[in-house]
């Protein structure tokens, strides 16, 4: 693959539009020839810098723009690519070739003479040194110009496409673009109704990911233990992976405030976070909206579904709820974190990064497949997550499915869950203290008290199928028996809280890779030896 990238075609083609195409979306450096000829006569017009290349490529049969190359490079070959803006000769062209084999790739561009003409007449009028297209093409190196399209790689034609285009068709010659589906991504969801423990499990995994990625809004929070932090709106290993790109998707839906927050507690760069500029942006009317309307059905009131609908409804030239649509690209604090997180991933891709996908909240939360009207305003399984994300099925490893001992529900009228009990009667089997219990099961963000019911074979075998799941996270094995706390790997567990284990991967056909024990600063995640695909069944 050539990554020294030459750019040829006549004044006013386009050529400053595709450059600056290359270095926004692959981080391109530019050596501008222009640029050369003015550090050698800083107050030089266009005449007289014409004037100075003829002598330069008659002096050195055209190897300067090489030789200045090569003096600004110096050696810095592999890994970046360089844009030369432009080369004019057929000679500074031959120079490249013959110093750097198999590393330069020439593109060409050119446009209708009568396009040329007509855009020469729009430019600036400091960059009109003559009255027409046609007498600046008697000048200099512009008269031959049209000899390069000969010898070029790519030719391509400005007035039919737009530099995006462009872009597209040049680096995937110069294959920029990663063409195989290589499974690359792991995506994290909640088996139940949310509050599965998925933060601690981010957490603890995210060392195996370069880039780490969240969905969903500000109506779920992820408990981190260690290094311990409340995430509302950031992926949850932002901490303990501190080297970690971090990305949140176009289906998100953002508080500026809660956003900011995060940054600010976290101190992160706009270099490590980028935010989708498609995110909604939710209002403080949304808030009120839902304040007044969505108490009925256990909502955390955050405003997310009003945003989400105010996103879907405002299309058109109507206003809903109060307030129009706003996304992340309209938010001037936004700004330095906000950039395409499609291209993100496709420089991942490129790379071979290994890349979490976290969801929120969990299966039976499902705006499609939960309990209507009992849902959330998103589609939380994994293929939801994706969507969200812009993240191609065929891009997935693994979907990690975190699944509770004891499912929990929001408190209030949040909806049917299976059979509930209360936190006394898990205290009795289990040994672990009521008033701890009581001091967990507090919703993240709603701060209300939980619901808590009985293990659901049927809803973890349900959401296994729906998620396809390829691994399971089983939280809170402490629930089961208090003494699992004193485990540190899965032969200390007690005998009752294995058949659990077993029976679980029986009924969902898939393997319990990680267990937790509790949920406190001491929580640690069990890795699970043994599995069912080890042991062969």
């Amino acid at each position: 693959m050539g990554n020294v990238v030459l750019i040829s075609g006549p004044i006013s083609v386009g050529k400053s539009a595709l450059v600056n195409q290359f270095e926004k979306r692959f981080g391109a450096r530019r050596i501008s020839t222009r640029q050369l000829l003015l550090q050698r006569n800083p107050q030089g017009d266009r005449e007289s810098l014409i004037k100075l290349g003829l002598e330069l490529d008659e002096s050195t049969s055209g190897r300067w723009v090489l030789d200045e190359f090569l003096d600004v490079a110096r050696g810095d070959l592999e890994g970046q690519i360089w844009l030369i803006d432009a080369v004019r000769t057929l000679d500074q062209v031959q120079h490249f070739r013959q110093q750097l084999p198999g590393k330069v790739f020439h593109v060409h561009l050119t446009a209708p003479i009568g396009v040329l003409r007509k855009r020469y007449l729009e430019r600036p009028a400091e960059l009109q040194e003559f009255s027409s297209y046609d007498e600046a093409r008697l000048h200099g190196t512009e008269k031959n110009i049209d000899d390069l399209e000969t010898v070029a790689d790519c030719i391509l034609d400005t007035h039919k496409n737009d530099a995006a285009s462009l872009l597209a068709h040049a680096a995937s010659d110069l294959d920029l673009f990663p063409k195989t589906t290589e499974r690359l991504v792991d995506v994290l969801v909640g088996a139940q109704f949310g509050s599965e423990g998925k933060g601690n499990i981010c957490a603890h995994i995210a060392k195996d990911y370069q880039v780490l990625m969240r969905v969903g809004g500000p109506n779920a929070g992820h408990k981190v233990s260690f290094p311990k932090y409340d995430y509302i709106q950031l992926p949850s290993g932002t901490l303990s992976n501190p080297g970690a790109k971090l990305l949140i998707g176009a289906g998100a839906t953002l508080s500026v405030k809660q956003v900011l927050k995060e940054v600010r507690d976290l101190k992160l760069s706009g270099e490590r976070l980028s935010i989708d500029p498609q995110a909604v942006i939710i209002e403080d009317s949304d808030i009120e909206t839902e304040m007044g309307s969505l108490e009925a059905i256990g909502s955390t009131k955050k405003g997310v579904g009003v945003a989400t609908a105010r996103k879907i409804l405002g299309r058109g030239d109507k206003v809903y709820f109060d307030s129009p649509v706003r996304l992340a690209r309209d938010v001037p604090e936004l700004k330095e974190y906000v950039r395409c997180t499609k291209i993100e991933l496709e420089k991942a891709y490129l790379r071979g990064d290994r890349i979490l996908l976290e969801g929120t909240q969990g299966t039976d939360l499902s705006i499609h497949h939960g309990y209507y009207p009992w849902v959330t305003s998103r589609e939380t399984t994994a293929s939801g997550c994706l969507a969200d994300a812009g993240i191609a099925p065929a891009r997935v490893r693994r979907v990690i499915m975190v699944t509770r001992t004891y499912p929990i529900r929001v408190g209030g009228e949040s909806g049917p869950m299976m059979r509930e009990i209360d936190f006394a009667t898990i205290a009795e089997r289990s040994g672990v203290f009521e008033a701890e219990i009581r001091g967990t099961e507090v919703g993240t963000v709603s701060g209300k008290k939980r619901r808590i019911g009985e293990f659901d074979w049927e809803q973890v075998r349900r959401s296994a199928v729906l998620n396809g799941a390829t691994d399971i996270a089983l939280t809170f094995a402490d629930y089961i028996d208090a003494s699992n706390k004193s485990a540190t790997e899965y032969a200390m567990l007690t005998a009752e809280t294995k058949k659990f284990v077993e029976d679980l991967e029986r009924v969902t056909g898939t393997n319990v890779t990680w267990i937790t024990k509790d949920f406190g600063e001491d929580a640690i995640v069990i890795e699970r030896k043994g599995s069912r695909t080890e042991n062969g069944n």
